[in-house]
């Protein structure tokens, strides 16, 4: 398993961005494929974005299509979330993930490790 840890979460105000990072802790991090979740209060947790290992590939949910952009740093062990345009319900405590699956996947069981979560509140 690799250990992740997230940064980068807050408080802002609709309309404004926020970059979330994740760390992980293993020199194969390069080898799995991460993705970003989130769960809002009552709600179950929901996929956002997904990088191949490579960083060739990468998929959206559909409500943050156009908004936010992931990548990653293999040289650095960290992947990445921008947030642009946010919107109050994007307000959610944000997850990364890693994944030894070879393709990107929105499915949770596919996700081996998990960080303990970074919390982005977007005010209206």
């Amino acid at each position: 398993q690799v250990q992740l840890v997230e940064s980068g979460g807050g408080l802002v105000q609709a309309g404004g961005s926020l970059r979330l990072s994740c760390a992980a802790s293993r020199r194969t991090f390069s080898r799995y494929a991460m993705g970003w979740f989130r769960q809002a209060p009552g709600k179950e947790r929901e996929f956002v974005a997904a990088i191949r290992w490579s960083g060739g590939s990468r998929y959206y949910a559909d409500s943050v299509k156009g908004r936010f952009t992931i990548s990653r740093d293999n040289a650095k062990n960290t992947v990445y979330l921008e947030m642009n345009s946010l919107k109050p319900e994007d307000t959610a405590v944000y997850y990364c993930a890693a994944s030894s699956r070879p393709t990107v996947t929105d499915l949770l069981s596919a996700y081996d490790s998990w960080g303990q979560g970074t919390q982005v509140t977007v005010s209206s």
